[in-house]
């Protein structure tokens, strides 16, 4: 269902779903947020670094992953077409992010605030920092 999805995306701009795009979208597929560096060790001897470059560039401007801006670094990850609406955690210890579990009531939150600033948001991202069980010394 994804690579349909994928597929007719990219039909849609009359681009194709080459291997190397194939095997990008499959690497962010059911994972949580990569790094760069992540993403181009995860595909070694798959894809070179500058198709990966120019893949995710691609993809950005599609839609297809969107960027979680982390401080002065970013990762990487398949926007709401794939994975539906969410947020994250970060740790500022380990650098790990992990998928907040979707809460109508904070998404209700959000956009009660924004009416009452007279706002029409399109879209949002929620990062929380903080430290993660692991780092933090409790039992994850």
């Amino acid at each position: 269902m994804h690579h349909d999805s994928l597929h007719a995306l990219l039909v849609k701009e009359k681009l194709s779903l080459t291997r190397p795009r194939r095997i990008i979208f499959d690497l962010l597929l059911h994972k949580d947020p990569q790094s760069m560096q992540v993403l181009i060790s995860r595909a070694a001897n798959k894809v070179d670094r500058a198709t990966i470059y120019r893949t995710i560039e691609l993809f950005e401007r599609l839609g297809i992953v969107h960027r979680l801006n982390i401080g002065w670094k970013y990762k990487i990850e398949l926007s709401d077409l794939f994975v539906g609406h969410h947020h994250h955690f970060h740790c500022n210890q380990c650098g790990a992010t992990h998928t907040l579990q979707a809460n109508p009531m904070l998404e209700t939150m959000i956009d009660t605030v924004a009416a009452k600033e007279n706002f029409s948001p399109r879209s949002h991202q929620l990062e929380i920092h903080g430290l993660c069980g692991q780092c933090a010394g409790q039992p994850a």
